[in-house]
């Protein structure tokens, strides 16, 4: 079993956290396909990922389809993911059901085969109140005690607001360690009423700007971006690192203006609610049009979107890429130059 001898900490959430879909199978858009998940994709992708530098990986939230996954899908690909990373990197498997006993028993078959987390958003076919969604989180705790939880704050698809008493209580909850965040407008607020006991993970257009809010508190972030490749959201983690040391926030700042300039086209009419419609179909069309990893066909029933915002989404993506390939060759001319430095120096 890969999973970690003690649930992870807040202190152990750290930079750049990898969203990845669940690759599909050619047939998965088929109403009656079966074992959808191609693992060796997913196998490949997580050994890349790995490979390429992120610090953890979140998986079965809206991309990762674990609304449209089979329990036995979700199930074998947990399975075969945690045998993959073998503990290099946290592991997060999303444990999200209609209801808290499916939800219990889920995240308990999780802990068990050795994932190190869920990312667990709430029951959303009624509209929870205050009370129901916190005592949601407090009973999922409580039955599975030694799982770290991400809170899946997504307000399109919980049709929860995830308002300022929520994450105070949260707060009290140690199993929860993370929550995955989509704006920074109350970050500052959510901070003081968590005390540090939550690492809010902002995407990876917000993580300059979070982290310029709230340095030592901000130093944790989640990119689907890293889906398309690795290297631009390592990138980023590494020059807001340096930052935090010398108080230079130039390259940081280059950086993540480069980084919103290749999201600019993936929400349709700049709207996210709009985005929110066709989240899946679009993020992996932005995925499959980057190159680097094959997410493969949507699953039943969203498995539609309209042209333009695929287009959209496609270009993004290969915008991704772009930056991708020219931070890879910065890279490399770097590297040479520090061995070519250090082959002189030996040479004295």
């Amino acid at each position: 079993m890969s999973r970690q001898k003690h649930r992870l900490t807040v202190e152990e959430v750290q930079g750049a956290w990898a969203i990845m879909p669940t690759p599909a199978k050619a047939n998965a858009s088929e109403p009656g396909a079966v074992n959808t998940v191609d693992l060796d994709e997913a196998e490949r992708a997580v050994n890349a990922l790995i490979a390429g530098g992120v610090d953890g990986i979140l998986s079965l939230g809206t991309l990762g389809e674990g609304a449209t996954l089979t329990w036995d899908e979700k199930r074998t690909f947990m399975g075969a993911m945690v045998e993959t990373v073998r503990g290099r990197v946290p592991f997060f498997g999303g444990t999200t059901s209609l209801n808290t006993r499916d939800s219990i028993a889920q995240t308990q078959a999780a802990y068990d085969m050795g994932v190190d987390g869920t990312m667990l958003g709430l029951p959303m076919w009624c509209r929870a109140d205050l009370p129901t969604a916190v005592q949601f989180y407090r009973d999922v705790a409580a039955a599975v005690p030694e799982m770290a939880i991400c809170v899946y704050a997504n307000i399109e698809a919980f049709k929860f607001d995830f308002p300022r008493p929520f994450w105070a209580q949260m707060a009290e909850i140690p199993q929860v360690v993370s929550a995955k965040y989509l704006t920074i407008a109350q970050l500052f607020t959510d901070l003081k009423l968590t005390r540090g006991r939550i690492r809010f993970l902002t995407t990876d257009g917000d993580h300059y700007a979070a982290a310029r809010i709230a340095p030592d508190d901000c130093t944790a972030f989640w990119s689907s971006g890293a889906s398309c490749g690795p290297v631009v959201a390592v990138r980023l983690r590494d020059a807001v690192r340096r930052a935090r040391q010398s108080g230079d926030w130039s390259e940081a700042e280059r950086i993540a203006h480069e980084v919103k300039q290749s999201l600019a086209t993936l929400f349709p009419l700049g709207s996210v609610a709009e985005f929110g419609k066709y989240n899946i179909g679009l993020e992996k069309a932005r995925m499959d049009a980057a190159g680097w990893m094959r997410a493969g066909p949507c699953r039943p029933p969203y498995v539609s979107a309209p042209e333009p915002y695929l287009e959209g989404a496609r270009q993004s993506g290969r915008a991704w890429a772009e930056l991708a390939a020219r931070y890879s060759a910065e890279v490399k001319v770097d590297n040479g130059a520090e061995a070519d430095t250090a082959a002189r120096a030996e040479a004295r």
